[in-house]
């Protein structure tokens, strides 16, 4: 069978597009399209559809494909089917929260149940840091969220480290001499 494909590229000049015609595998025996290695698959899981807008704003670019699930099944199911490189999880997400997601995620993965993939854990307060490391996030940032420390979570955790949020490090505080005189 053959069939006329189409190839759109990205490059410094602009968008090229390029048709050819190349012999195809009957469609039910073609595996996925993959995207070239430098597109991320950032999938953004949370209930609220303004937290996945805003997001989505923050990280969208030429290298980063995101994806949106509203529940957790769906967060499950979506990197079950695989291609995620990593996934931006609100802590409060429905009857299914962060915390169970990524536990679940983790459960998966050590059975081979899913490919291995990359959590970012959004905290609403700073005792809940507890709960993303037990959880086994990689990286997690406390709301209220900046672009800043977003993308660079995201940059970490794309290239296999991990992210704590600076922002919860306590001060050091020096104490003086406790010599009375």
């Amino acid at each position: 069978m053959i069939t006329q494909t189409r190839r759109i590229t990205i490059s410094e000049y602009g968008l090229q597009e390029k048709i050819s015609s190349i012999p195809r595998a009957p469609k039910s025996r073609r595996s996925r399209l993959r995207y070239a290695k430098s597109v991320a698959t950032v999938l953004l899981a949370s209930d609220l559809a303004s937290l996945r807008r805003e997001l989505e704003t923050m990280l969208a670019g030429p290298d980063v494909l995101i994806e949106e699930t509203s529940t957790g099944p769906e967060t499950i199911e979506r990197v079950k089917r695989g291609d995620v490189d990593l996934v931006i999880v609100d802590l409060q997400i429905g009857a299914m929260g962060g915390m169970a997601i990524t536990m679940e995620l983790r459960n998966l993965e050590s059975y081979g149940g899913a490919d291995p993939v990359s959590v970012l854990m959004l905290l609403d307060r700073r005792p809940d840091v507890f709960l993303a490391r037990r959880a086994g996030a990689d990286g997690f940032i406390v709301k209220p969220l900046d672009p800043q420390r977003m993308r660079s979570a995201v940059r970490a955790l794309l290239r296999g480290e991990s992210y704590e949020d600076e922002s919860l490090r306590p001060a050091t505080v020096r104490v003086g001499s406790t010599d009375a005189r």
